[in-house]
């Protein structure tokens, strides 16, 4: 496996190496060894999945207690996959990093606390999971709208063909979040 830094310090892209033949393929999705050297927890409180169909985007979500750190990776489909930084203090704050996953290129993305996370279903029938380092707090989560002006993401679909849900309609711009220190 090849781990790769994004432009976004802590955000790592993960590149199996991929075994095919005509029998079909096959590949590591976690090592240990690999990930403790990359600065990547080996203790999960949760593993989820999502499912989406395209076109479907996730917002920038988050918890300001209980902050999750999440390898993520697509199992089925296509997504665009972001990360933003959420900490204040960081010279980063606000900016992105976009990268796409696929069940085909098998890659993950490991996204440390601190982060915002969304995506952007790009083919129909998208298993998406994910790890996390805590677990799931109602109260502690938090979204950003996911086409918020200041965080300038350049998702590739029109606004008015984005199937986003209530809850994540009304997230609140970036100026106006909770954020971390």
């Amino acid at each position: 496996m090849t781990i790769v830094e994004t432009s976004l310090p802590g955000v790592l892209l993960l590149k199996p190496r991929i075994f095919r033949d005509d029998r079909g393929a096959f590949w590591e999705t976690w090592n240990q060894r690999t990930a403790a050297e990359a600065g990547i927890p080996d203790t999960w409180a949760q593993d989820n999945c999502s499912l989406s169909r395209k076109n479907v985007v996730r917002a920038i979500h988050y918890q300001v207690t209980q902050p999750q750190g999440k390898l993520v990776r697509v199992s089925h489909g296509a997504v665009l996959d972001v990360a933003v930084d959420l900490r204040r203090s960081s010279p980063c704050f606000g900016k992105h990093v976009a990268v796409e996953l696929t069940g085909e290129n098998a890659e993950m993305l490991w996204i440390p606390p601190g982060f915002g996370h969304g995506f952007l279903a790009l083919t129909d029938h998208v298993c998406f999971a994910y790890k996390v380092t805590d677990y799931y707090s109602p109260s502690a989560e938090r979204t950003i709208v996911w086409n918020d002006s200041e965080l300038a993401i350049p998702w590739p679909i029109r606004p008015e063909d984005a199937l986003v849900s209530d809850k994540d309609a009304k997230g609140s711009a970036l100026r106006n979040a909770e954020v971390f220190p």
